[in-house]
């Protein structure tokens, strides 16, 4: 327990109160997993908490008490202190109607969702109180909700997602009612802002278990209140290059994001990259052949929609769409050129280039084929790397052609040539010589040269350039393994 927990819970109780320890902290300590919250509950009031703590404050409606406390890095952390409340009826299935304070720790163990955040830790006595059974069903790896599944749902419909999101978590299969329930009450979501709904989907995909999460909400007919799109490829068969179907193949794809722990962009983008299929697909002829022409632009177009309604924020849009829209561009041979490259770096910019390699990895993870990094991917990453790498040139110096004419009084010819190769060859010597002082002197040194002396330097300047570069983008390929 962090030493700032257990000071408050050390208040409370001085100041004649209890202090339980309460929800997901106990629960994830019983199970050996480390807290990320902690919430502490008391038969304490607000009025009273504040008199304790006059460094708080209290804003809502349902009791709970914000305690100011900085860290050991001096940032600002917010405690959490909610009174024993009861709730009455919740008639918009998001929240109750009415909340009540209670001076009893088992009337707000009774109003909490799943039993196994319904146990309560008194830190001073080192008391358990579990009515619900909780320590049982996580010791069976249950997920089962606090009494009636069809009341708690009803009650709050965000649960339904909330049960799949815990199941995925921490590997808790749902009881046998507790699923029955979430496909009766599914339709529920439909009450909930977009906003919680998106929250509770991030988490999901956040955690480690991201395929089992969503054959969850496909299995619990949740999935069409969220994306609906990825269930029009569910049994869609695919080209003899997929051992799946495109939606398991898409599930596949967003795991191995989880799997390599990825960002959030980047499973959304594994999560999106080939729902335009279902949309595009032709018979190719022959048996078990199909096409799927443009499934990549039809797929962009599609997860802006999906993105923006679920109200992500615009740079994740951006990003998303950018990476679906181009994810087929490394799986096209033809199109592999280092200019190509170029190009494509420009359209998503030097920012998202790796990223769309990662996609890449996901997508190919996803066919179910064993070999991760094949010659092909590898040299892929290499052309980016020689592309993205500054070339060695007369462009990295601090003078150009134009400096050389001026300094020099002289017309433009092979002698400017001749200077900016020697003077290159002097920084990549000493980079600390690319100083517009240093290279003004040695232009006017080199240009008391006769043509034959300063073609000399200029010619051997510019050989050792250009076997500097190829060492350069040797060393590249070595490291990738390619040619």
């Amino acid at each position: 327990m962090p030493t700032d927990i257990e000071m408050i819970s050390q208040s409370l109780e001085k100041a004649g109160f209890e202090a339980y320890l309460v929800g997901g902290c106990v629960r994830d300590s019983l199970i050996g997993r480390t807290p990320k919250d902690w919430d502490i509950t008391t038969n304490a009031t607000p009025e009273q908490i504040q008199k304790i703590f006059p460094d708080s404050f209290y804003d809502n409606n349902f009791g709970t008490v914000g305690i100011k406390n900085k860290t050991e890095n001096e940032t600002l952390k917010i405690i959490q202190i909610t009174p024993y409340r009861k709730e009455g009826k919740y008639s918009d299935n998001r929240r109750p109607d009415k909340v009540t304070f209670s001076d009893k720790i088992e009337d707000d163990l009774s109003r909490r969702d799943f039993t196994i955040n319904a146990i309560a830790y008194r830190t001073t006595t080192e008391k358990i109180v579990d009515l619900c059974k909780g320590q049982e069903d996580i010791s069976l790896k249950i997920l089962r909700t606090v009494g009636d599944p069809d009341t708690r749902f009803k009650e709050d419909a965000l649960r339904i997602l909330r049960a799949v999101r815990l199941s995925c978590e921490i590997g808790f299969a749902v009881s046998q009612e507790t699923a029955a329930s979430l496909v009766k009450n599914s339709h529920l979501l439909a009450n909930i802002s977009t906003e919680r709904i998106r929250d509770e989907f991030i988490k999901i995909l956040q955690s480690g278990d991201i395929e089992y999460g969503i054959m969850l909400l496909k299995q619990f007919e949740i999935l069409k209140y969220i994306i609906p799109e990825l269930e029009e490829g569910v049994g869609m068969e695919q080209t003899q290059a997929h051992a799946f179907d495109v939606f398991t193949h898409i599930i596949r794809s967003t795991q191995a994001a989880a799997d390599k722990k990825w960002p959030l962009e980047i499973r959304l983008a594994a999560l999106m990259h080939d729902i335009g299929k279902p949309r595009t697909r032709r018979s190719g002829g022959g048996i078990h052949k199909w096409t799927f022409y443009g499934h990549d632009v039809v797929g962009s177009k599609m997860a802006r929609v999906i993105l923006e309604r679920l109200k992500f924020s615009h740079d994740t849009i951006e990003k998303v769409t950018k990476l679906v829209r181009w994810h087929m561009f490394f799986s096209d041979t033809e199109l592999i050129t280092k200019s190509a490259v170029r190009r494509m770096i420009v359209q998503v910019g030097k920012d998202n280039i790796w990223d769309l390699m990662n996609l890449r990895v996901c997508d190919r993870i996803g066919t179910g084929r064993p070999k991760e990094s094949p010659y092909r991917l590898r040299k892929y990453h290499s052309m980016i790397e020689e592309v993205l790498r500054d070339p060695i040139s007369v462009c990295m110096l601090k003078v150009d052609g134009k400096r050389v004419i001026d300094l020099t009084q002289s017309l433009a010819g092979p002698r400017v040539g001749w200077i900016l190769h020697a003077l290159l060859e002097d920084v990549l010597e000493d980079p600390a010589k690319n100083t517009i002082e240093y290279l003004d002197k040695k232009i006017i040194e080199l240009s008391k040269l006769t043509d034959t002396d300063l073609r000399k330097i200029g010619e051997e300047a510019k050989s050792k350039k250009d076997t500097e570069e190829n060492k350069a983008v040797e060393e590249i390929r070595g490291k990738h393994f390619v040619k």
